[in-house]
């Protein structure tokens, strides 16, 4: 997974499914990955998630296009991840 193209997503609503995040992200490039988090305790999902595109340059069009959008009811906020430690 390449780091560099990824964008976090905080407040994600739980019933969003990665699908459904895939295809509202569609819209700022090629999404090539889909990584929502489940809570080990609850097994519910944690409301946010990670975006993998295929170029830097899609990851900078879903932070423009989408952070601070409307996503199920809930602004969502995203940002470029951090590289994994």
């Amino acid at each position: 997974m390449a780091d560099n193209a990824r964008v976090f997503v905080g407040g994600i609503p739980f019933q969003t499914t990665e699908d459904e995040l895939k295809a509202h992200f569609a819209a700022a490039g090629s999404v090539v990955s889909v990584f929502l988090p489940i809570d080990k305790e609850t097994g519910r999902k944690r409301g946010f998630g990670f975006v993998e595109f295929n170029t830097p340059e899609e990851q900078e069009n879903a932070v423009k296009m989408f952070d601070g959008t409307d996503l199920g009811g809930r602004a969502i906020s995203v940002s470029a991840a951090r590289p994994r430690e």
